[in-house]
């Protein structure tokens, strides 16, 4: 009897053979883990991913039948009942991995889709013998050689990171084997090319000597002092692969000289790409925009759709898609800029259509910008998955940002999970001259002051940012200026979708550059990467981090006096912070007394060591992902699909909307009808005109006839479209705040 792994219309000749499946899925798998010595392994779970695949029930299903089959539990239990010894480890990686490759990873144990529960209920004696005639493979000298920790704890992250890259490579081959299985019987290529890294790193180099030679202006302090800095970044790109720390002040060119060292650094290490890291998509654009001016717009991948794409019909996978929607899924691109959301969450992914891309994060560069806004409540895990793509999968990290989060293991307590070895690892020369050098700021403190007050201050100054800690005060404020006749009033927050507000700071950049009246209300996502440079900003009471962030919006290019360039820092009586941010003023405050200069290094560095120790352990690993790695002399105890439930770098449970108010928009929301449209394709289109809201008030939106599921026979509940316009305001933004209403007229903020 012939046994297929997939059908393909009445003429069984077509059909893909399951031996063929298996093997060309296992030498795929095993090339892709081979880089990081993982081959062999990675090899074994393809050749057995789809064992469960040789019985009469599966064969009958591809034929027509309706019949429910279990084909991932077979493998996972012969190579579980096969290996012994010292490769009992990596086969429960395969296991887990095979037993995940369509629902994801599971659990050890707890439900009935676990590892332990799965394994117990397999009846082998379905499997026909014939597979073992047609494959066959050496079981032992898997486990690969890695720096392995000598403590239990970090042993066992270092083992169940393993077992996700294994995933990763799984899951990534077989689907790449099947799409390529499907694509030649409809006579179609999916387009997945891209050039590898290393034959465009000679073009890439002189494109950015030519970028740097186009900028050259006149000469100035600033000016000389950005060359200094990027001529000493470079000169550091021949050190051994691994964690670096890029500590620069605001307008000190931390961007350009981080790619700079990303390509030279690459050039000298061989590796195979380069990912550039943003903590918020309102600055993604930005950075992407300078990436492809430099590098070429064809060789940079952006990818921070916030339209949830595990919602994406997989029965596209077969339709014909563009190239950019095929890279996302992988990230094989030779540059990919992203959102630390999009990064921290694939890390740490049970989900096939996230992990499918981890295998290319190893052997990469990794540029983390702002990295002081990894989230605390999940600070330790993050660091310590950074720290093992350091060390095992052939990783550079470099940690970017004016404000180091001070994660030196010489400021932690010995094994701490958030310490990394950066001794002597930071790239810019003298990060306490260069603040110094690159001070422009005076940061005064003025105690409470109502809304009344900073409208007054406002009114003072026909240029200025005030920053606070809610959308909900931002608007009040807003408001309130509005009725005291300011000029150049601005609303800036996260009501508004990321193309509108692009459009509103290129608007505030000309007003700055013109001396136009400029008044700006914003939230904190104007602060980290954003850039505008204000006479004056006043910024509600936070975390010295942000203070700093805000402080950089300030004289950001020293064209005027240091004494004049004030960065106010206020309270707000009426709007009291959150505990989180209560809890960082009262860090903050502990360093007024302290440090004559509250944005040195030394202050910054130790703000972040009184943050840490505050909170503890617990603080830095709050849903406790750490103590979910197990292993001890049985075996192990690994809770991947609870822990990628529980790791979100975002806690409130958003959801989003889309705004289509432009041609572009309009025109995406339109092709949603056409079904031979993919999904992912319009999803890409319409990244920059979503909005996230929070799951009630979208709830009431489309109960009341403010938004709905556009094409839902096609589309499902994946694109949730704004449909009374009036709800968005072009100063504004959305207030889905009175989803209950008809229009924004008949609001009362």
């Amino acid at each position: 009897m012939s046994y297929f792994a997939h059908s393909g219309g009445d003429d069984r000749s077509a059909w893909q053979g399951l031996k063929q499946h298996l093997e060309q899925v296992a030498a795929l798998a095993g090339q892709m883990a081979e880089p990081f010595g993982l081959g062999k392994a990675a090899l074994l779970a393809g050749l057995f991913h789809d064992l469960g695949k040789y019985t009469q029930d599966f064969q009958k299903r591809l034929a027509g039948a309706e019949i429910r089959v279990d084909h991932s539990t077979a493998g996972a239990w012969h190579i579980l009942q096969t290996v012994r010894g010292g490769d009992k480890y990596i086969a429960e990686l395969i296991a887990y991995a095979i037993l995940g490759h369509h629902a994801g990873l599971p659990d050890k144990r707890g439900s009935d889709a676990a590892l332990t529960e799965r394994i117990a209920g397999f009846k082998s004696a379905s499997l026909d013998k014939a597979w073992q005639t047609e494959i066959s493979a050496e079981l032992s000298g898997l486990m690969p050689g890695f720096s392995w920790a000598n403590t239990k704890d970090r042993l066992a992250f270092q083992m169940a990171f393993c077992g996700r890259m294994l995933f990763s490579c799984l899951v990534d081959a077989d689907f790449k084997d099947t799409e390529a299985f499907y694509s030649a019987l409809e006579g179609r290529r999916p387009d997945r090319e891209w050039q590898a890294l290393q034959q465009l790193l000679p073009q890439f180099l002189a494109d950015f000597e030519r970028y740097m030679a186009g900028k050259k202006s006149s000469p100035s302090d600033l000016n000389t002092l950005r060359s200094e800095i990027l001529a000493h970044v470079r000169g550091r790109t021949r050190e051994k692969p691994g964690l670096f720390t890029l500590t620069v002040p605001t307008g000190g060119g931390k961007t350009l000289a981080s790619l700079a060292f990303a390509l030279e650094h690459a050039k000298v290490h061989g590796h195979s790409r380069i990912i550039y890291a943003i903590p918020f998509t309102s600055i993604i654009d930005q950075t992407a925009s300078i990436f492809r001016d430099i590098l070429g717009d064809e060789h940079v991948l952006e990818h921070h759709s916030a339209i949830d794409e595990e919602k994406f019909d997989p029965r596209q996978a077969r339709e014909s898609r563009d190239k950019l929607k095929l890279a996302m899924e992988d990230w094989a691109a030779p540059v990919v800029v992203t959102t630390n959301v999009q990064l921290f969450e694939s890390l740490f992914a049970a989900k096939t259509s996230r992990a499918r891309k981890l295998h290319n994060i190893a052997g990469s560069i990794i540029i983390l910008d702002e990295a002081q806004t990894i989230p605390r409540h999940l600070l330790a895990p993050a660091v310590r998955a950074l720290d093992e793509l350091a060390l095992n999968y052939k990783c550079t990290i470099v940690l970017c940002t004016a404000t180091q989060p001070a994660l030196d293991e010489r400021n932690f307590p010995q094994a701490h999970p958030a310490g990394l070895a950066l001794e002597g690892r930071e790239l810019a020369p003298d990060p306490q001259r260069l603040a110094r050098q690159l001070r422009r700021v005076t940061i005064e403190r003025a105690g409470e002051m109502s809304d009344a007050d900073l409208v007054s201050a406002l009114e003072g100054a026909p240029q200025g940012l005030v920053i606070v800690n809610s959308r909900k005060h931002a608007l009040s404020l807003f408001r309130e200026a509005q009725a005291a006749g300011l000029s150049g009033l601005v609303h800036l927050t996260t009501r508004q979708y990321a193309a509108h507000r692009r459009e509103i700071l290129a608007d505030v950049r000309q007003r700055l550059i013109d001396g136009a009246p400029c008044r700006v209300i914003a939230t904190s996502l104007v602060e980290a990467g954003v850039d505008v440079d204000f006479p004056k900003v006043w910024r509600a009471e936070a975390g010295l981090d942000s203070i700093a962030q805000a402080a950089g919006r300030c004289n950001r290019e020293g064209k005027r006096p240091v004494e004049e360039s004030i960065v106010t820092v206020f309270s707000a009586p009426d709007y009291p912070p959150p505990s989180e941010i209560k809890g960082l003023i009262a860090d903050t405050g502990r360093m007024i007394d302290k440090y004559e200069d509250l944005l040195s290094p030394d202050a910054i560095a130790a703000y972040f060591g009184e943050v840490y120790w505050r909170v503890g352990i617990k603080g830095l690993d709050r849903k406790a992902i750490l103590n979910r790695f197990l292993m001890d002399r049985t075996g192990t105890d690994f809770a991947y699909r609870s822990v990628a439930a529980d790791f979100r770098m975002i806690e409130s449970e958003m959801v989003p909307v889309i705004i289509a108010r432009d041609e572009v928009a309009k025109k995406a929301v339109d092709e949603l009808g056409v079904a031979e449209i993919p999904s992912g394709l319009l999803a890409r289109k319409l990244q920059t005109y979503v909005l996230q809201i929070p799951l009630k008030a979208r709830h009431l939106m489309l109960e009341n006839g403010h938004a709905a599921y556009i094409h839902p026979k096609i589309r499902g509940d994946q694109f949730a479209v704004l449909q009374t316009a009036s709800m968005y305001g072009e100063e504004i933004g959305l207030l889905w705040e009175d989803a209950d209403y008809l229009s924004v007229e008949s609001t009362q903020i």
